[in-house]
C-alpha cells in the first residue's frame, strides 16, 4: 500500500494520490509492514511518531517525493515581536501554545553535562542560525563576544526566557543585532523530536530523503533515555539515508537507550553512587531486559549530511549495536560551546560492538569520533577527518578551562576491543586520544599526535583508588562476560604514515605544563613514541614462564602490567617520532613532506608529495593482528571472516607488497 502526503493538501485526505494526508503523522497511525509514506515537497511542522513496526523482509518506508525538498521542523514561526530595548525584541507566548512540553521551562539536564550556564533545550532562530541563550536580561541587553563559539562574531546575538509573574505565559528577549525580526525569518523550537517513535521496538523503518531540523532535544548521556531529533527508541533494524539532519539542540540521531525504572540520570538525580558505576548497572540491567543482537541494534545510517548539533551528530549507547554508518558528512558539531560535557562528538557512540563507520567525512567538530566503553568488534575505516578541535579564536586566549577539551580526531576510551582503525585520513593537529587497549591501526595516514597513551583509566578520586572497569561481550553477542579494568598496552600499528605537522602556538600554550593529567598527557607530537618502554609480546610472555598458580604478592604484578605493542613499517616524517618497539621503521629526515586538503571540482582532495618516499609492508590480515587481549576476540569480521586490509581509502586493490599508508599507488 502507498500513502500520500502533501502538507498543501485540504484536509481530510484519505492518503490517496488524488486526496492526499496533509500530515505525516496521519500516514504513520495506519502504515503496516511492506507500505510506503511518499511526502511532497513542503514543510511538515509536526512530530512523527511512527506506530506500527515493519517487517525484516517488509519495512515500513517513509520517502521525500523529491530529495531533501520534505522538511519535518521541530521549530515554529514567531511573529508579533515587541520592540523592547536597542536591539532588543520581546514576545509573550502562551504556555497552553506548548502543549505538555515547554522547552523554555525544560532546561537541558543529564548525567556527564558540563554547562558553562543553565540553558534550556529551547532555541531561538534568526534566518535558519540559533541565538545563544543567556541566564540574564542584562547579558542581551549588553552582550559580548564568546570566544569559545566557532562563530564568535553571530555570538552577540543573545536571547533570555522567563515566566510572567503576573499571567501563565512565557517571555522571551532576544538581541537581533540590528534585524526586525517580524521581517525576518524567526523561529523557535518546540518539539522534543522530529521522527520519533513513543514506543519501543518500532522495527524496520526506514526514512528516505527528508530534512530534519530543529528540535528541542535534551542531553543524551549513556545512563538516560538517549533523546535525538531522528531515533528507532530501542528498536531493530532502522535505515536513515540520504537526509539532511541539522540544528537539534543536543543530538541529531540517537541510535541509542530506552529509558530504564529507577536509573535514568541515576547520577545527577541520586547522587550517591558514581555515574561510572550506575553505567555499569545499566549495561546490566538492559541484558536483563532482552537486550540481545536479536532484538536491538542492526540500524543503517548511509548517505545523511548532519551538522550544526549541540551535541552529537549521531548518539547512542546499546541500541546502536550492530549497526553502520556509511557515506555520511557530519561537521560543525558543538560549535555554539554552550554545551560542554563528556558526551560530546561528531558521532558518541558507548558500546559499539561490531559497529562499521566508514567512508565518512568528519570536519570542523569539536571531536570527531568518540568510542566509549565496549568497542568490541568496532571497526573505522576509510574516513577523512580534519579540522576536529576547540574554535581558533579560543585558543589565542592564554587562560584555559579545565575540562573544556582540545578535541581530536578520534578518541577511544577505556575499552578492551578488539577495534581496528584503518584507511583513514586523519589531519587534525590531535589525531587519536588513546585512554584504551585492544586497538589495531593498519595504513592510516596520521598528521597529527596520539595522546593520553597510558592515562584515563582512574575516575578523578583523589585518596581513594577509583579505577574504572568496563564490560567484556561474548564475540559478536551482547551477553555480558566479566568487567575489567585497562590494563594499557595490546595496540598494534603497521603500514601507517606519521607526518608532524605545524603547532598553532596557542595549543602549544594551552598544552605547556599539562603533560601529568590523568586525563591527558597534551602530547603533540606524532608517532608511536608514547609507547615507548611497553614490552614486545616475547618480553610479556617471558614473565609467565614456569609456576603461575598461588604465590607471593609480587609475582602477581604480571597480572596488572601493561600488554605488549606491536609495530612494524610504519614511516615517520617531518620529525614524528617512533616507539622503541618499532620494527623496520622508516624514519625521514632527508625531505620536507607536505599534506594539503583542497576541494578540487567539488571534491576534498589530499595533495601530498610523501608518496615518492614510501617504502612497502605487508598485506595485514586478521591473523597478523591476533585476538584482543581480555575478550579473546580476532580481529576479524563482524560474521567471523577474516579480514584482509588489501584496499585502500578508495577502494583501490593492493599489491601483495603494498605501500605503506592508506594509498595504494
Amino acid at each position: 500500500m502507498i500513502y500520500y502526503v502533501d502538507c498543501n493538501a485540504k484536509p481530510h485526505g484519505d492518503g490517496s494520490k488524488d486526496k492526499p494526508f496533509n500530515r505525516i503523522q496521519m500516514a504513520a497511525e495506519i502504515a503496516m509492514p511492506g507500505d510506503e509514506v511518499l511526502v511532497a515537497p513542503g514543510i511538515y511542522r509536526e512530530e512523527v511518531s511512527p506506530i506500527n513496526a515493519g517487517l525484516e523482509k517488509k519495512p515500513i518506508i517513509y520517502r521525500s517525493m523529491e530529495d531533501r525538498q520534505a522538511v519535518i521542523t521541530g521549530a515554529e514561526i514567531i511573529k508579533d515581536w515587541e520592540h523592547y530595548e536597542g536591539d532588543v525584541w520581546k514576545v509573550t507566548i502562551p504556555n497552553s501554545y506548548f502543549g505538555k512540553y515547554n522547552p523554555y521551562t525544560t532546561l537541558v539536564f543529564g548525567d556527564w553535562l558540563s554547562p558553562g550556564i543553565p540553558c534550556h533545550t529551547g532555541e531561538v532562530f534568526l534566518n535558519h542560525k540559533s541565538l545563544y541563550e543567556q541566564p540574564a536580561l542584562e547579558q542581551v541587553l549588553n552582550p559580548v563576544i564568546n570566544d569559545e563559539s566557532w562563530d564568535r562574531d553571530f555570538t552577540k546575538h543573545t536571547w533570555y526566557t522567563c515566566q510572567a509573574e503576573d499571567s501563565d505565559d512565557t517571555i522571551i528577549y532576544a538581541n537581533f543585532q540590528g534585524k526586525n525580526p517580524n521581517e525576518e525569518c524567526v523561529e523557535i523550537n518546540v518539539r522534543p523530536h522530529c521522527f520519533y517513535p513513543e514506543a519501543e521496538h518500532v522495527d524496520y523503518i526506514t526514512l528516505s530523503g527528508f530534512v530534519v531540523t530543529k528540535a528541542a532535544t535534551n542531553w543524551a548521556p549513556p545512563t538516560a533515555l538517549q533523546d535525538g531529533m531522528i531515533g528507532p527508541h530501542w528498536s531493530k533494524g532502522w535505515i536513515i539515508e540520504n537526509c539532511e539532519v541539522s540544528h537539534s539542540k543536543c543530538s541529531g540521531i540517537s541510535l541509542g537507550k530506552y529509558k530504564q525504572q529507577n536509573n535514568d540520570n541515576k547520577w545527577s538525580k541520586y547522587k550517591y553512587k558514581d555515574g561510572t558505576q550506575t553505567q555499569r548497572d545499566c549495561c546490566c540491567i538492559a541484558q536483563i531486559d532482552g537486550w540481545s543482537k536479536e532484538t536491538i541494534g542492526s540500524h543503517i545510517v548511509r548517505n545523511c549530511e548532519i551538522h550544526d548539533c549541540g551535541q552529537t551528530g549521531i548518539v547512542g549507547n546499546l541500541g546502536c549495536v550492530f549497526s553502520i554508518v556509511e557515506n555520511c558528512h557530519i561537521h560543525h558539531i558543538n560549535n555554539k560551546r554552550n554545551l560542554a560535557g563528556a558526551e560530546i562528538g561528531g558521532i558518541k557512540f558507548h558500546a559499539a560492538i561490531d559497529v562499521i563507520i566508514r567512508n565518512c567525512h568528519f570536519h570542523d567538530c569539536t571531536r570527531g569520533i568518540w568510542l566509549d566503553w565496549q568497542t568490541q568488534g568496532t571497526r573505522v575505516t576509510g574516513n577523512l577527518f580534519h579540522d576536529n578541535c576547540m574554535s581558533r579564536d579560543y585558543l589565542l586566549k592564554k587562560e584555559y578551562k579545565e575540562g573544556l577539551g582540545l578535541g581530536e580526531d578520534i578518541f577511544i576510551e577505556i575499552a578492551h576491543g578488539p577495534t581496528l582503525v584503518d584507511n583513514n585520513i586523519m589531519l587534525s593537529e590531535r589525531c587519536v586520544k588513546l585512554p584504551t587497549q585492544g586497538v589495531a591501526f593498519v595504513h592510516n595516514l596520521f598528521a597529527g599526535s596520539i595522546s593520553a597513551v597510558g592515562r584515563g583509566v582512574k575516575n578523578g578520586s583523589i585518596k581513594y583508588d577509583s579505577t574504572r572497569y568496563t564490560p567484556i561481550h561474548v564475540p559478536h553477542r551482547t551477553e555480558i562476560t566479566g568487567f575489567m579494568s585497562i590494563l594499557h598496552g595490546d595496540v598494534r600499528f603497521y603500514n601507517n604514515v606519521f607526518v608532524q605537522p605545524k603547532v598553532r602556538q596557542g595549543l602549544i600554550d594551552i598544552c605547556a605544563g599539562c603533560q601529568d593529567g590523568e586525563w591527558d598527557d597534551e602530547n603533540l607530537i606524532a608517532g608511536t613514541h608514547s609507547f615507548n618502554g611497553y614490552m614486545s609480546e616475547e618480553e610479556w610472555k617471558s614473565h609467565f614462564e614456569g609456576y603461575c598458580g598461588e604465590g607471593a604478592a609480587e609475582s602477581r604484578d604480571k597480572y596488572y602490567m601493561p600488554l605488549p605493542v606491536w609495530s612494524k613499517d610504519n614511516v615517520f616524517f617531518n620529525g614524528a617520532k617512533p616507539c622503541d618497539l618499532d620494527v623496520n621503521p622508516t624514519v625521514d629526515t632527508e625531505h620536507e613532506i607536505t599534506v594539503e586538503l583542497k576541494v578540487v571540482e567539488g571534491e576534498y582532495k589530499v595533495v601530498t608529495n610523501m608518496m615518492d618516499y614510501l617504502p612497502k609492508g605487508e598485506i595485514i590480515t586478521s591473523d597478523t593482528l591476533g585476538e584482543a587481549f581480555e575478550p579473546e576476540e580476532r580481529f576479524e569480521e563482524p560474521n567471523g571472516d577474516d579480514i584482509i586490509l588489501d584496499t585502500d581509502f578508495y577502494g583501490n586493490k593492493r599489491s601483495n607488497n603494498p605501500v605503506v599508508g592508506p594509498f595504494a599507488v
